[in-house]
């Protein structure tokens, strides 16, 4: 079969048949301003950025179909956004049979635009076709300008409702589409963009679509960057992407801060009847995976079948090789999935015209024509590229066989835990302080810091739900350690041992003990490292744990106030400067009270008389509080605060994990010195 290459966008605009009768209406719009939520995600920052990728994204339809090749992303005062591209220009026909403008049918109904017809779009992301009318939906005013057909037209929306009709306001020889919006502030819990957060999302996208120029400007005034810490005052306030290698690029930028086993990166692409495959790869020194799925430009958590596709290839592939160069001998066992996926970073790019998902976050793709199109591009041009690079491929197969004599250590290792456990009769660690319920919905398990504050709250607990479980000091650097290392560490054993699910290829989720695995550590430094060490843990090994919501971090108070009777906990310095402005009390008062803080038997004629009346604690160690005073606080379900721990970018994590947890020194020094002025009470 003869490869067929994609087509880029051209400079010039095609002729095209993409005009009113194109758009395709299925439903209204009137619930989304009453639950926003079904549409967006949420209302706070997630759902506020996902406006703008809402808007991208029909610029990036436009690509895809290699009518644009420039989108502009400006940042302009009082919160508003503009999305320019070079495309088409949205119809401003008259709709057959609704009698408006297309132009006005996809700005203000639910399910209208070129994805549903078929003059429409082949290829296309977005939320299911919804974006651009519930960005109208959800802004106080939205403005569309459309050059096309010779001419500027226009037309205004306030809160998803046209102003009037459309209407040529001048000529043009371009050709393109500028939305413009003002997110509503009722609605939203704060319309401030983050730079940094449009950044990292739009280089995401400019690699997913090589040929693509992205220009991203801000033109806010300073005192609304003041309002985004990670806005940056460049000269010209603007980046630029363009990437021409594509996945290839996104897997370079990725492995930047990593050992790389070989140097030639590994890329194919190539179009399997309707389906675009895009492919990339490149070991690295590392111990786990990193797999970044796409389908039509949405990135795809839980994968799908265009995983199953490449990851079949990749282990049929790497094993025909070895045995081919008698790298593996007739004794020696096949590789397994596992070890061909240790240290692996690739890109999977998949382009589709009816891609199915599954549910509305789209986290896993369920097409069967990705798996066979992924599985034959891959195997073919993968062995043909381990042929014709055979030092690359000498340090993939080095790396995947050192990974396999590893794996046989930690299960030998895994299996000596187990059968030990047996011997003594009870698999669970001494140290566990076991709750009684053995459903594993209703309980929970504190992770606790130190033998001191693991006494407190196996006191102050309800034993009935809660089971608590001290640690002994620091635990192991994971990211510096394979599996069967982490398995002859006795803190790490039991934490693995209590959890019920087992590690590596052996972990099963519906084996977990406990329905809340709660981290509780100390408000210092020692504690904060702990508490980044067990992340480490949960992302490597378990991050099916973080992302189906098991993982909390509890959050025990920084103060307790006693003014006569009463107690006030404080669990933040916000909350001690609301305190004190509240009551009208100075940092001297706060200061006097800490100081004769235990000390009430000294009678000092020098204390005011509100620093008399305060009985103020910093507490910096659970240790420090009693068992009651620990369960009212952190621990008690009607009144404590705790943290769900999220994963927004899982690459973004990884790429954190790998800099403050790894072995590579330069790229954490450097994140210290970019990041060491915006540390706010820091705790040496």
């Amino acid at each position: 079969m003869a490869e067929k290459k994609t087509k880029q966008p051209s400079k010039k605009p095609k002729k095209t048949s993409y005009g009113a009768d194109s758009i395709t209406v299925l439903e209204g719009l009137e619930a989304v301003r009453k639950r926003p939520g079904m549409y967006i995600g949420s209302t706070g920052p997630q759902g506020l950025h996902h406006m703008i990728w809402e808007v991208v994204d029909n610029s990036f339809d436009e690509a895809m179909a290699g009518h644009c090749n420039e989108i502009t992303i400006t940042l302009l005062p009082d919160h508003w956004v503009s999305v320019t591209d070079n495309g088409r220009g949205i119809s401003v026909d008259i709709h057959p049979k609704k009698k408006v403008s297309a132009l006005e049918l996809v700005l203000t109904t639910l399910h209208a635009g070129g994805k549903f017809g078929d003059g429409g779009y082949k290829v296309s992301g977005g939320l299911h076709g919804v974006g651009v009318s519930v960005v109208n939906a959800l802004s106080t005013e939205v403005k569309a300008e459309v050059h096309r057909e010779g001419k500027i037209w226009v037309q205004e929306y306030k809160k998803g409702k046209a102003k009037a009709k459309v209407k040529a306001v001048g000529k043009s020889k371009k050709v393109g589409t500028t939305i413009s919006f003002k997110a509503d502030g009722d609605i939203f819990e704060t319309t401030n963009f983050s730079w940094k957060t449009i950044i990292d999302h739009l280089r995401q996208q400019a690699y997913l679509n090589k040929g693509v120029k992205l220009i991203i400007k801000d033109q806010r005034p300073e005192e609304e960057k003041k309002e985004d810490p990670s806005a940056v005052p460049f000269s010209d306030n603007m980046y630029q992407f363009y990437f021409e290698g594509g996945v290839k690029s996104y897997v370079k930028h990725i492995n930047r801060n990593r050992e790389a086993k070989h140097g030639t990166i590994f890329y194919v692409e190539k179009q399997v009847e309707e389906v675009l495959v895009e492919i990339a790869l490149q070991y690295t020194a590392e111990y786990s995976e990193s797999l970044h799925p796409f389908a039509n430009n949405i990135t795809n958590p839980e994968g799908g079948m265009h995983v199953q596709g490449f990851r079949t290839a990749l282990t049929r592939t790497l094993n025909t090789y070895a045995r081919n160069k008698k790298i593996l001998k007739e004794k020696d066992n096949n590789l397994t999935g596992e070890d061909v996926r240790e240290g692996l970073t690739a890109i999977i790019s998949v382009k589709l015209p009816e891609p199915q998902f599954e549910g509305q976050t789209k986290g896993k793709l369920g097409n069967p024509e990705a798996r066979p199109a992924v599985e034959a591009t891959f195997a073919e041009a993968f062995m043909i590229f381990l042929e014709e690079h055979p030092k690359d491929a000498e340090g993939i197969i080095g790396k995947c066989v050192l990974a396999a004599k590893a794996r046989q250590a930690a299960r030998s290792a895994r299996d000596a835990v187990l059968r030990k456990g047996a011997l003594e009769g009870f698999t669970l660690p001494g140290k566990l302080a076991d709750c009684s319920s053995r459903k594993a919905e209703n309980s929970e398990l504190y992770i606790v810091e130190g033998d001191s504050a693991g006494g407190s709250a196996k006191q102050g607990r309800d034993r009935k739900t809660q089971a608590i479980l001290p640690l002994r000091g620091k635990v192991l650097n994971v990211e510096r350690a394979r599996l069967d290392k982490i398995l002859t560490n006795n803190e790490l054993k039991s934490l693995i041992i209590a959890l019920g699910t087992n590690i590596g290829e052996m972990f099963n989720k519906e084996k977990l003990r406990y329905n809340k695995i709660i981290i509780m550590t100390d408000a210092d430094v020692d504690g904060s490292h702990i508490r980044t060490l067990l992340l480490t843990l949960f992302f490597r090994y378990f991050p099916e744990l973080i992302t189906d919501g098991n993982i909390y971090i509890a959050q025990p108070p920084l103060y307790s106030i006693k003014k006569g009777k009463d107690i006030t906990w404080l669990y933040t310095d916000e909350e001690l400067v609301a305190y004190k402005k509240k009551h009208g009390i100075t940092d001297e008062e706060i200061q006097e009270a800490e100081e004769v803080e235990g000390e009430e038997q000294k009678k000092e004629k020098t204390k005011t008389d509100k620093a008399k009346k305060l009985n103020v604690q910093r507490y910096k160690g659970l240790g420090e509080m009693n068992p009651e005073q620990l369960w009212e606080t952190t621990m008690s379900p009607e009144t404590r605060m705790m943290k769900q721990v999220e994963i927004e970018d899982a690459e973004k994590a990884s790429e954190i994990f790998d800099i403050l947890m790894g072995s590579e020194v330069a790229p954490r020094k450097k994140f210290i010195q970019t990041h060491a002025k915006s540390v706010k009470n820091l705790d040496v």
